[in-house]
């Protein structure tokens, strides 16, 4: 007979040891295709590091090798767990719990039977008992608050509720290492944005060494502890979510990261001019064409100029929805339009209207060479 949660359960869950994940020098081919090449990263132990990059960017394959699934090309780097070489080893013996965006929960089992299926499958030598089996589960439902659903099956809950039951499957046979393949990839924005918060309340309480992919920026930057921003099969920065965001090392990390307003410029004799204006402490690159990249949010409009350090706009559109309000300004004497974002009580200080003149000052602008390639 199966046992519930509802049963007398006084099994008590051991943490797993917590471990450090090394990838050296990992490379990966397809064909002609390289998906990987020549990628190293570290995560220490207890580490929540998100993958983020866009479709093709190697991310997965890199999720991938470090669970087993996948096999770097050969005499192409290791892979290591708190030090020891698992490049060789298969993922059961790799002590790994690996979430994937669709589920894969069994459809004619309960959640509860869902969440202890990989206790019982263990060999005898580390099966617990039925009842450690009973309060380790107990616990898990507990922890994503689904009690109420032990005996409920996959179809008859909500694709929030079985992404959390596939969270904690995984975690029922303590990994040592959790990786998760763009858990939220599946659900809408509404679901999505509350999971993410409830995976970094879960990491916190777990302490599970994590890695997970994603393609969203802001499920990247809110939940992880550091970002590895990849492109091309290379790893172009890691870092904080502040450092990659606030002090990205190229132009593609600038543009993944958000929304940016391009300024197209000259520097020379070390001073950069976009049309009259003139701009400081921009990390100016050497003389030559140049690229500005500034955040909407650090576009500061103004009604009267400053000498040499703002242009002529004209109020293109404003969208006055929501907590942000964003302006589309069209550059004077220019074809260019840009983008400036605004909180609600700085708009109605300014009162806004479309077609009037305003002049707009570039804050905390990046400047990289024109003929920067990645």
């Amino acid at each position: 007979m199966a046992v519930t949660a509802g049963a007398d359960c006084r099994g008590i869950e051991a943490r797993g040891a917590r471990m450090s994940i090394d990838v050296k020098n990992i490379s990966k081919t397809f064909g002609r295709f390289a998906a990987l090449a020549d990628v190293s990263l570290t995560v220490p132990e207890g580490e929540l590091v998100a993958l983020l990059g866009p479709s093709g960017s190697g991310k997965t394959t890199l999720l991938r090798i470090i669970a087993g699934l996948e096999i770097p090309d050969a005499g192409a780097g290791q892979v290591l767990f708190h030090g020891q070489d698992v490049t060789g080893h298969n993922p059961a013996a790799r002590g790994i719990g690996f979430v994937f965006q669709h589920y894969s929960l069994f459809r004619h089992m309960t959640i509860f039977e869902n969440i202890a299926f990989g206790l019982r499958v263990r060999s005898r030598q580390y099966r617990p008992n039925k009842a450690e089996i009973c309060g380790r589960v107990k616990r898990l439902l507990e922890l994503v608050q689904l009690e109420a659903v032990a005996n409920r099956y996959p179809g008859q809950l909500s694709g929030g509720q079985r992404q959390r039951v596939a969270l904690v499957r995984a975690l029922a046979v303590e990994p040592k290492v959790l990786l998760l393949d763009e858990p939220f990839g599946a659900l809408d924005a509404k679901v999505r944005k509350e999971l993410r918060r409830w995976l970094r309340r879960l990491h916190d309480e777990t302490a599970v060494t994590s890695i997970f992919v994603t393609h969203d920026q802001d499920e990247a930057l809110e939940v992880a502890d550091r970002i590895a921003v990849m492109n091309h099969g290379r790893i172009e920065q890691i870092g904080t979510p502040e450092d990659v965001y606030e002090h990205p090392a190229n132009p593609f990390v600038y543009n993944f990261l958000g929304s940016v307003n391009l300024f197209h410029g000259r520097v020379q004799d070390g001073l950069l001019r976009i049309g009259q204006v003139e701009l400081k402490d921009a990390g100016r690159p050497a003389d030559g064409p140049a690229v500005v990249y500034v955040r909407p949010h650090d576009l500061e409009i103004s009604r009267t100029p400053r000498n040499g350090s703002s242009m002529p706009a004209r109020v293109h559109h404003i969208n006055s929805a929501g907590p942000i309000v964003r302006v589309q300004l069209a550059i004077s004497g220019t074809a260019q339009s840009v983008e400036a974002e605004l909180t609600r009580d700085h708009y109605q200080e300014l009162r806004l209207a479309c077609d009037e003149q305003v002049f707009v000052v570039l804050r905390n602008a990046r400047v990289f060479a024109q003929d920067y390639s990645i």
